[in-house]
């Protein structure tokens, strides 16, 4: 991406400090939007490219390592001790530089004002529509990169963990130490997925950080970064954990973000985050922002899905990722009222990836996932987070809720690296209306059921202005298929299934290729 945010825009940044869009991905932006969690083929991630980087001799001579000041005072009761922390781990993190050249095509170049508070940080560094910059492409052809994001060293022999977009398009990247030694590092492979990438250089006996687990880790415990936001190298900023698993959407669904009020800024990407023990739980990553800077928001990624990464990295130079095969939407009262939950909890599958895992299995749209492999699942985000912690062939105890009770499915796990098939479809066949619900249905006809690739379905005609289902978001044009994740096939069942209902129905609907959950309160 290639053009300012306006500063009122609510968008997730990559807190990586360079070129927007390029591999030190300064401020590479998305919209901030919530969407149907996918656990299928559409978050399958490509096997972990190789660097081409050669690794260099040592540039500048050693020096020793900062050491804790002399007149040392302890901290208050039930403070951890930041200096100590910082004084101990902080020779074990890097700050790493990138550049190459990538492809461009024709586009006008954005230019940024004079007095906006980044134009100084976005000139030091080579951003397009600045002096000095490259020109954005022109006529077509190529473009420098250059880049800054953060790293952590995990072993004395040069093995580096940081992000995948600090080196992505990276023809060279160079890993600095604290003691000023520079070296060039060959990236061993990265995982898009999962946003982290392993980095090597040559050298021994490095300092190395301890790493530690975010399954003890609690809401409201004091948690430190070290990175280089901005350039600015081994700077320390504190802060506590404000929510664990957080899910910020399909791209990101596979990890169980840990969100922070850490100051974090552009360059901090691929630093670590420490407990306060002194132990790394996280990879800093993300910012949520409207400016671009740190606003309070900050995601890190938990070590264990770093971790992971880098195993299979090493081992086999790509990285595998475990399928279900299910697209999950949230619970909410509605459809707990619906599906007659005692609470909103769980994953209500809407989607089932013909002859996948979770077909083959016998999952059903409708079914609400409560737990797998004996873990809760409170909300849809925490299903995706937990199936990659398996890998393709496990075979898992997945607890679901199927009419009113619950009932236990085992399936072996896919492969998202495979392509996978389309989803399925449903349906049911019907005919009439429903003033309850203030719906006209009729019967498919057989090219419409061509059209949609349904055998069965009701077309909702007409949506009564004001009615429940009006306000509930059912359109006309929508095809209705099952009635709290029971298929209809005639009126009479859809009268059945809401006569029933004491609260609200949950009525599965195809909209043009997707089909989706919509939750209509009655009463």
């Amino acid at each position: 991406m290639e053009k300012m945010i306006p500063v009122k825009k609510l968008v997730w940044a990559l807190a990586a400090a360079g070129v927007l869009g390029a591999a030190g991905g300064a401020l590479a932006m998305r919209n901030a939007k919530v969407m149907p969690v996918s656990v299928s083929d559409s978050a399958a991630t490509a096997p972990a490219q190789a660097g081409e980087a050669q690794v260099a001799a040592v540039t500048t001579p050693l020096a020793n390592a900062a050491a804790p000041a002399a007149n040392f005072t302890p901290p208050p009761a039930g403070m951890p001790d930041f200096a100590q922390i910082a004084a101990a781990q902080g020779p074990a993190v890097v700050n790493i530089s990138v550049s190459g050249t990538v492809k461009t095509r024709a586009a006008r170049v954005p230019q940024i004002d004079p007095d906006d508070p980044f134009y100084e940080f976005f000139r030091r560094f080579g951003v397009p529509g600045m002096p000095g910059g490259p020109n954005g492409g022109g006529e077509g052809g190529s473009r420098e990169i250059r880049g800054q994001g953060s790293g952590f060293i995990v072993s004395a022999d040069g093995v580096i963990l940081t992000n995948a977009h600090v080196v992505q398009d990276a023809q060279e990247v160079v890993v600095k130490l604290t003691d000023r030694r520079e070296f060039r590092a060959k990236v061993l492979g990265s995982d898009k997925s999962t946003d982290v990438a392993v980095l090597k250089i040559e050298a021994k006996n490095l300092p190395t950080v301890r790493l530690g687990a975010t399954r003890d880790l609690r809401v409201g415990e004091w948690v430190l970064a070290i990175g280089s936001p901005f350039g600015f190298e081994n700077s320390v900023s504190a802060g506590v954990i404000s929510a664990k698993g957080r899910s910020l959407g399909p791209d990101e669904s596979r990890v169980p973000f840990l969100q922070t009020d850490v100051a974090i800024n552009p360059g901090n990407s691929g630093g670590p985050l420490f407990n306060a023990r002194g132990e790394v739980v996280g990879i800093n990553s993300q910012i949520y922002s409207a400016s671009g800077g740190y606003q309070g928001l900050s995601f890190a990624i938990p070590v264990e899905v770093a971790n992971k990464v880098r195993q299979q990295i090493e081992k086999g130079g790509k990285v595998q990722h475990a399928k279900l095969g299910v697209m999950v939407q949230e619970v909410n009262q509605g459809f707990a009222d619906s599906f007659k939950l005692d609470r909103p909890e769980g994953a209500l599958v809407a989607n089932v990836e013909e002859n996948g895992p979770a077909a083959k299995a016998g999952l059903r749209s409708g079914d609400v996932i409560l737990g797998f492999k004996g873990q809760r699942i409170v909300s849809s985000g925490d299903l995706p987070a937990l199936v990659d912690q398996s890998l393709p062939g496990d075979k898992v105890d997945i607890e679901v809720w199927r009419n009113g009770k619950r009932e236990t499915i085992t399936a072996t796990l896919g492969d998202a690296n495979e392509k996978g098939a389309k989803l399925a479809k449903a349906g049911g066949d019907a005919d009439g209306d429903h003033a309850k619900l203030g719906l006209a249905l009729r019967p498919l006809q057989p090219e419409e059921r061509r059209q949609l690739g349904t055998r069965d379905g009701l077309l909702i005609q007409e949506v009564g202005e004001g009615s429940a289902a009006a306000r509930a978001g059912v359109r006309p044009g929508d095809v209705l298929l099952a009635v709290n994740g029971t298929p209809v096939q005639s009126v009479e069942q859809v009268r059945g299934a809401v006569k029933g209902a004491e609260k609200s129905v949950a009525l599965l609907v195809q909209r043009g290729a997707d089909k989706i959950f919509v939750p209509v309160r009655i009463g």
